[in-house]
This record gives structure tokens, C-alpha cells and sequence, in this order.
């Protein structure tokens, strides 16, 4: 039995990940295990024809595909990205079809759920037999419960190629919008003296999206500033090495104009909009470049405050993990979202309609400083960031944890010695019973009390 197993990591066999895939090749010595390095490697396989076509006669030898990679920003890497586009791209989605393939990811279990509802799209949209996804955590081989329940992954999922066992589709086939839009009625929204920034994607490879993109940059009064991808200075991915961990400086640091164009640009507009298409289940993975190199922040708000809108072109509307990906994006940077326009809209009286709502609720909210509350994306993974970086990720993230330390970011509950001593005391109470039921009897009216002075207050 012969599985191809396509390396998502930049950092090719020195990765965590293919640690545990090494894990799987020692327990089970009938399968042949043939490793690619793709995100390593994507430049030549951009290229070099015949370095790819290695790779897809690999997968097409094979009996099974294993897509194993860590995470980076909530999905793939760029690098892995791009893999997947040139699958399409080089009509190489034949070699995959009807391949039974599962998914093998590390992280320490921040948004691993949405990289690996992107492969199980991927792999749907090749027609692939998706058995299934793993999820470890980067120090899981350490520990013996989790060697086993590793091991049962392999063994269930060895068992479904040798039994042909049929997958369950989680994802419908995507259906490209129709609309032509045409760009009309618009009314001049005054910027209010803030920063506008529009980055796009290649307008010239998509009509719509160029002209939903001017639409909304002629919206503004004065215009807004558009800048597109392509222009931008960017020599290559975020290649996992953490030298930015220790004082936020990039290894790319002097060698491309990505980090000045960042730290002058993005950083100082008041509202920013991300411009792009549908590449799959995604936008391009050059715009999955400009997230991932952005990381040379660690794991900081640094678009805190403001304001970010998108404007997609394809069938966003359709792939509710990608909506997911750039909510929770937007959370965990302490800004606020201005909503998603897309062109799979009913028609372009609608798609007018959205840009112009979204151009005017940007400004009125940028300008009352309103930033949505946090929900479970920004408080879920706050505390899992905390976590770690206080914990065994400190030495390697110095810079995040000093952050952490200055804004208070260190949280912990056993901090809070006023209710600790109130939980001591109540615990005890109510283990008599006469103190239970009163207890359960005022439970309503005490815990509105603490809300009267605020109702009184008129700031």
C-alpha cells in the first residue's frame, strides 16, 4: 500500500508535523510512505514542469493521499496554498480523483477545525475519498494516551483504503455568480478625515472585482487609497523559522518592502479593506502571503481599532468556513468588522446597495471609535494564547509575552482574590441545606442587583 504524503510545512522535514507522520510510517511498516515537500519546495514546482509532474505521478501511483501540514493564520501556509491552485491551475485534478486522503495537522489547537474544513473542501471539490481529519497538538507524541489514539487514526484510516469505504461529501460543488455587476448611484460619503486604505488582489484578472472595488473607492469623499497586491514588494512566504518571536523583527527584515509597506500603511489607516477573489475555497494565495507575513507581529492585535471591511468576487456566500476564517481574524486583532460584500448577489442594484451601506457604517463607526464586543473567537482564543505564551511558548515568543505583561493580558482567574475568598465561603453555605434552597430562592434578583447602578448612570 503505497500513501503520498503532501508536505504542508516551509520548513520541509525539520517540521513538527512530519513528526507524526514519521510516527505513522514506524506502526505501520506495510504501507510505503512517499514524502513530498511542496510548500518547500513551490517555487520550482511553479516553474519546473517536470518537478511537478514528479509530484502528481506520485499521488497518481498512490493508493492513498495524506495532507499534512501545521497551521498558519486558521488555514494552510501560502506556500501549501499555492499547491492547491496549481492543482487546478495545471488540470492535475485527475491524478486525485477517487483517492481515498485524510488530513494530519499540528498547532496548538487554534482555529485546527477551519484548516481542516478548507482540505476536506479541497479534497471534495477533487472528487476525492475524504476519510477523515487529525488534529495534534505540537507535544501530543510526548504523551502515551495520545501515541494510541494516533495509532487507532492510522489503523482506521489503513483500514478504509483497503475496504474502499465510501466518504461522507461535506461539501456541495461551488457555483459561480453570474452577475455582471455595473456600478451605479453612488453617494459621496464624507471620510471624516480618517485614513482609508483599499488593498486588492490583481484587478485586472477579475472585471467585477475591479469595478466593485473603484465603486467603493469613488464612494469615498475624498476617494480612497487603492493599492493593489501586485505592487507590493513581497519575496516569499512566512517560513515558520520564529526569529520574529524574540523582538518582532522578520527575517525578511530589509530584503523586500512588505514589513515598511505593513508597518506605515496598514497600521495607520483608520479603515482598511480587503479586495479579492475566490481561489478555491479561499481568496489567492497571495493574499494568504499578506496574512502569513504579518505574523512577524506574534500573536498581537496590531490592527487594533479599526475598521475592516471585504469585498469578494465568487461565490463567498457559499464556503462558510472562509467567513469564519476572516471573522475570527478580525476578532482576534481587536478590530471591528464592516461586513462582507461579494458579487453572488441577487444583482447589482444589490451589490451597489451593500458597498454603499458598508462605506457609510465604516466611517460612522470608525469615527465613534465602536469596535464590536469580543465573542467566542477573540475570548476563546485570548485565552488559549495566554495560555501558552505565559506557559512553554514564552521562550520562544519573548516578544508576545512581554506585550502580554504590559496590557494585562495575564488574566488568570486565581488572580481574582475577592472571589475566590466569596466562592470559598458560598461553597461552604450551600452545602447545608435551609442555606441551599434560600439560595436558590434570591438566585434571580441578586444576580440582576449589581445591574442597578449602572441602569442610574447616564454615561
Amino acid at each position: 500500500m503505497k500513501i503520498a504524503v503532501l508536505n504542508g510545512s516551509p520548513k520541509g522535514e525539520i517540521s513538527v508535523t512530519m513528526q507524526y507522520v514519521h510516527f505513522l510510517e514506524n506502526r505501520f511498516p506495510e504501507a510505503e510512505f512517499k514524502f513530498f515537500d511542496v510548500a518547500l519546495k513551490i517555487k520550482s514546482l511553479e516553474k519546473d514542469e517536470k518537478a511537478f509532474g514528479e509530484v502528481i505521478a506520485g499521488v497518481s501511483s498512490a493508493d492513498a493521499v495524506l495532507w499534512a501540514f501545521p497551521l498558519y493564520y486558521l488555514i494552510v501556509c501560502s506556500q501549501y496554498k499555492r499547491f492547491i491552485e496549481l492543482i487546478f491551475e495545471k488540470g492535475a485534478a485527475p491524478a486525485f480523483r477517487g483517492k481515498p486522503a485524510a488530513c494530519l495537522t499540528t498547532s496548538i489547537k487554534f482555529f485546527d477545525h477551519t484548516a481542516q474544513n478548507y482540505i476536506n473542501a479541497v479534497c471534495d471539490d477533487l472528487n476525492m475519498n475524504f476519510f477523515g481529519s487529525y488534529s495534534a497538538e505540537m507535544n501530543d507524541l510526548l504523551k502515551k494516551k495520545e501515541r494510541q489514539r494516533l495509532k487507532s487514526f492510522g489503523e482506521l484510516f489503513l483500514k478504509a483504503i483497503k475496504e474502499g469505504t465510501p466518504a461522507i461529501r461535506n461539501n456541495k460543488p461551488l457555483i459561480a455568480p453570474e452577475v455582471v455587476f455595473e456600478p451605479r448611484g453612488i453617494k459621496p460619503v464624507n471620510a471624516e478625515g480618517k485614513k482609508i486604505l483599499i488593498i486588492a488582489d490583481n484587478l485586472d484578472e477579475n472585471s467585477n472585482l475591479r469595478k466593485m472595488v473603484e465603486r467603493l473607492q469613488q464612494t469615498f469623499s475624498p476617494p480612497a487609497e487603492l493599492i493593489q497586491l501586485k505592487d507590493i514588494d513581497i519575496k516569499g512566504g512566512c517560513l515558520g523559522c520564529m526569529h520574529c518571536g524574540f523582538e518582532n523583527i522578520c527575517v525578511y527584515e530589509g530584503k523586500d518592502g512588505y514589513i515598511d509597506f505593513y508597518n506605515k500603511k496598514v497600521k495607520t489607516t483608520d479603515i482598511l479593506f480587503v479586495a479579492g477573489a475566490i481561489h478555491d475555497r479561499y481568496l489567492s494565495s497571495l493574499w494568504k502571503c499578506f496574512f502569513d507575513r504579518s505574523f512577524f507581529n506574534g500573536h498581537t492585535p496590531a490592527l487594533q481599532g479599526k475598521q475592516v471591511g471585504f469585498v469578494i468576487s465568487g461565490p463567498f456566500n457559499q464556503i462558510a468556513n472562509f467567513r469564519e476564517i476572516m471573522k475570527a481574524s478580525i476578532e482576534m486583532q481587536h478590530s471591528n468588522l464592516t461586513g462582507f460584500v461579494s458579487d453572488d448577489l441577487e444583482n447589482s442594484s444589490e451589490i451597489n446597495a451593500a458597498l454603499q451601506t458598508m462605506a457609510s457604517s465604516s466611517v460612522a463607526q470608525s469615527k465613534l471609535g465602536y469596535i464590536q464586543p469580543p465573542t467566542f473567537y477573540q475570548v476563546a482564543g485570548a485565552k488559549l494564547f495566554r495560555d501558552a505564551i505565559f506557559g512553554r511558548l514564552r521562550v520562544v515568543f519573548q516578544a508576545d509575552h512581554r506585550y502580554y505583561k504590559e496590557h494585562g493580558m495575564y488574566d488568570f482567574p486565581q488572580k481574582y482574590y475577592k472571589w475566590r475568598m466569596i466562592n470559598g465561603i458560598l461553597v461552604s453555605l450551600t452545602r447545608i441545606s435551609f442555606v441551599r434552597k434560600e439560595f436558590v430562592k434570591r438566585m434571580k434578583k441578586e444576580m440582576i442587583k449589581p445591574t442597578a447602578n449602572a441602569l442610574r448612570r447616564t454615561e
